[in-house]
């Protein structure tokens, strides 16, 4: 079992920042692969961010330049930064986590199912 917490959304104008954090809890003795994940009402969800390997990022089409991932593995952690906010990032962004055991390959990126999400929080860009 995996819990996901995740905190940092909010309101802001177009052109600012935000970062999101997420914190997984598991006894899970392996390892771990997370992604953020957004989604509108009613839109198909979409793959914003994630770790292929150590230190290798992968991001959706719609975030690349202006998003930034980073881990740290050592208290199952994830954050993205976003910079240059658009009104169209306006969604409810969710935290995603998949167990993985040796060779711990979280290779497959955004295209693969992750079994435990987070609450989601809510991230508001207004022009």
């Amino acid at each position: 079992q995996v819990r996901l917490v995740e905190s940092g959304g909010g309101s802001v104008e177009a052109g600012r920042s935000l970062t999101l954090s997420c914190e997984a809890f598991t006894s899970h003795s392996g390892g771990i692969c997370m992604a953020w994940f957004r989604q509108v009402p009613g839109m198909k969800r979409e793959g914003v961010a994630t770790f292929v390997r150590d230190g290798i990022a992968t991001y959706g089409d719609s975030v690349k330049g202006r998003f930034t991932a980073s881990q740290d593995k050592a208290r199952n952690s994830l954050s993205l930064l976003m910079d240059s906010l658009k009104p169209e990032d306006t969604a409810m962004y969710y935290c995603a986590a998949r167990l993985i055991e040796p060779p711990y390959d979280c290779s497959s990126g955004l295209n693969r199912d992750f079994g435990y999400w987070g609450q989601g929080t809510q991230v508001t860009v207004s022009s």
